[in-house]
């Protein structure tokens, strides 16, 4: 099989495409023909060192995989062959074949393309988490306004977030830097955009949402989100998403005014530590993509031996929505 290999930890342009054994099929585990490889900001940390995991080297990256079922262990029902899945691998998914538990495997429905299916795992299953478990917000039906700022609205996590929060009653207001991200956040419902690059964010928020916003997501971080933190209304919720953009200086007495609260959000180690958990918010999810109550966009397409591109792409914040990696021969 040709895979991404990671031999040290460093700059992006060191991986390499190779060909590699593929790996013996293992008792309870199915063999994947992987069709798309989803590609996400943490992969291109965790090759460059610049995460709090640091994996062995060398590695194959990528989480998140689509594959066609071509081959089970004589344990594994064989109603599962030819079956298009879904995988979340931990790591090796930029691979043209991945060996996973047949019980971690989801059977994709119709509604998503393949494309859909291999990107919106961890950005979805991030937005759900934040804003489900971590701020209990649901469907509104006070008929009080709730109003939710998201700042790198035009990126995989912010754009599902834009998504995730309509579905659930909320008036949004996306931030972004160019106006294909701006269009991306506005069919998904967003109510107002705000260009990140040159408007003030956090005024243009308080003034479209008469005061301030009840919710502010941030997956961007640095001086944007501290200042935004300025943003939220009384009793509001920051969401602490991530840091492209570094990790922002809080000040606690920004915190302490109007009684707002800081919320961590790190779905990836909740989902480790609580599967079950994790199985129920991604059975939400899809029960809410199937009712077409959202609508992952589609992603961006490279090909495997375009690895490094797509990452610094994501990294340099060129790219609209979602991206994922196919087989050369596939595109």
């Amino acid at each position: 099989m040709r895979a991404v290999i990671c031999k040290e930890l460093g700059p992006l342009e060191n991986l390499s495409v190779e060909e590699v054994p593929s790996a013996p099929l293992l008792s309870g585990h199915v063999r994947l023909r992987v069709l798309a490889s989803g590609v996400n900001y943490v992969d291109g940390l965790l090759i460059q060192g610049k995460y709090q995991i640091k994996p062995p080297t060398p590695f194959i990256p990528g989480m998140e995989v689509v594959g066609e079922v071509v081959e089970c262990f004589e344990d594994v029902s064989s109603a599962l062959m030819g079956k298009r899945v879904l995988a979340n691998v931990g790591f090796g998914g930029f691979a043209t074949e991945a060996v996973v538990r047949a019980d971690r495997v989801i059977t994709i429905p119709d509604t998503l393309t393949t494309g859909q299916a291999a990107s919106f795992l961890q950005s979805y299953l991030t937005g759900w988490f934040a804003l489900t478990r971590r701020a209990h917000m649901s469907v509104q039906s006070s008929g009080k306004e709730q109003w939710m700022l998201v700042l790198g609205a035009g990126g995989g996590v912010g754009l599902a977030a834009v998504d995730i929060g309509v579905a659930l009653g909320l008036k949004v207001i996306a931030a972004a830097s160019s106006e294909d991200k701006r269009e991306l956040a506005r069919a998904r419902g967003a109510v107002a955009v705000i260009d990140s690059a040159n408007e003030d964010v956090k005024e243009r928020a308080k003034e479209i949402s008469g005061g301030g916003v009840d919710i502010l997501y941030d997956p961007v971080g640095g001086t944007l989100g501290e200042t935004c933190l300025r943003a939220l209304g009384e009793d509001g919720q920051y969401l602490v998403i991530g840091f492209v953009g570094g990790i922002p200086q809080l000040p606690a007495n920004q915190v302490l005014l109007r009684n707002r609260r800081v919320i961590g959000v790190d779905w990836g180690a909740w989902a480790g530590r609580n599967p079950e958990g994790n199985a129920q918010l991604l059975e939400e999810v899809l029960a809410k993509i199937a009712a077409k109550q959202l609508s992952p966009v589609e992603p961006q397409v490279y090909l495997l031996s375009e690895a490094a591109k797509a990452l610094a792409d994501l990294e340099q914040r060129r790219v609209a929505g979602k991206v994922v990696l196919v087989a050369d021969e596939a595109k």
